[in-house]
């Protein structure tokens, strides 16, 4: 019997990503989001999710440095991570897959420490899947400690 494991795979630029569905909270619309002076270009704001809020990571402006353009298919994929629950908007959210673990592909850029979140790529029939693991991706994302003090410090004012 071969292992696999389900991803929630989606779109950014032209590409797919795929984060493993344990991190995954919901999948929702863009919608109600706050933003917030002085964060950081990446953050659109934040939002309330499940009665939390959380900030809104714009997933195309941390790969690409371009923001993503407002459309109906652009969602927002609320992932729970270690030290932070986040929302990260994609372009589109396509499926949830199941990947056989022997189609998982280590990749040699590991080591650069700007996509160290890559942990491989799903090497698929026709498709190549980027898996992205969003408690490095959050370690890694400059000024996300800040975000965090700031979303404690405005959950508090709230309650």
């Amino acid at each position: 019997m071969s292992l696999s494991s389900k991803a929630v795979i989606f779109l950014v630029g032209n590409e797919e990503y795929g984060i493993p569905v344990e991190f995954v909270v919901s999948i929702e619309k863009n919608e109600g989001v706050t933003t917030i002076p002085q964060l950081p270009t990446f953050v659109k704001g934040i939002v309330k999710s499940r009665g939390e809020l959380i900030p809104v990571i714009d997933f195309e402006m941390v790969l690409y440095q371009r923001p993503m353009e407002e459309n109906d298919d652009v969602r927002m994929i609320v992932l729970n991570t270690d030290e932070l629950s986040i929302g990260l908007l994609v372009k589109e959210a396509k499926e949830i897959l199941d990947i056989a673990n022997e189609s998982l592909q280590q990749i040699g850029l590991l080591a650069y420490s700007k996509t160290a979140y890559f942990t491989s790529v799903a090497n698929l029939e026709e498709r190549l899947i980027t898996m992205i693991d969003p408690n490095i991706l959050l370690s890694s994302l400059e000024g996300i400690k800040e975000i965090k003090e700031y979303m404690k410090e405005y959950s508090q004012e709230v309650i």
